[in-house]
């Protein structure tokens, strides 16, 4: 019997921490970015509806697979069940943005 697995991933975007649960996860075929498949969320047959993953199911709504910036990535989880999808402010607040990193370096002694 095959095992099903399911990450956790948690990333920032315009200053939030998305958390965001799927089964495939993997360095993708753009350079750079990690590629999300088959995000999960809620069933949508419980009464009580969480306005939070409402919001976020929204914004991935039709969205077969995702590719994020690696530098934006914060962790990456084996977990055995999926919880919440959820969206929150960054700590520090809406005003401090993420300086922008190069993942390119030059050599030691090769000139810019």
């Amino acid at each position: 019997m095959a095992t099903s697995h399911i990450f956790r991933i948690m990333f920032v975007n315009q200053g939030k921490v998305y958390e965001v649960y799927a089964r495939k996860v993997s360095h993708g075929e753009l350079f750079g970015f990690i590629e999300v498949e088959e995000l999960l969320f809620g069933e949508r047959s419980s009464v009580v509806l969480d306005p939070a993953e409402e919001r976020i199911k929204g914004e991935f709504a039709g969205v077969k697979r995702t590719f994020l910036p690696m530098h934006s990535i914060l962790r990456v989880d084996e977990v055995k069940q999926h919880g919440v999808s959820k969206i929150t402010l960054l700590e520090g607040g809406a005003s401090v943005a993420q300086f922008p990193l190069s993942m390119y370096t030059t050599p030691p002694g090769e000139k810019k």
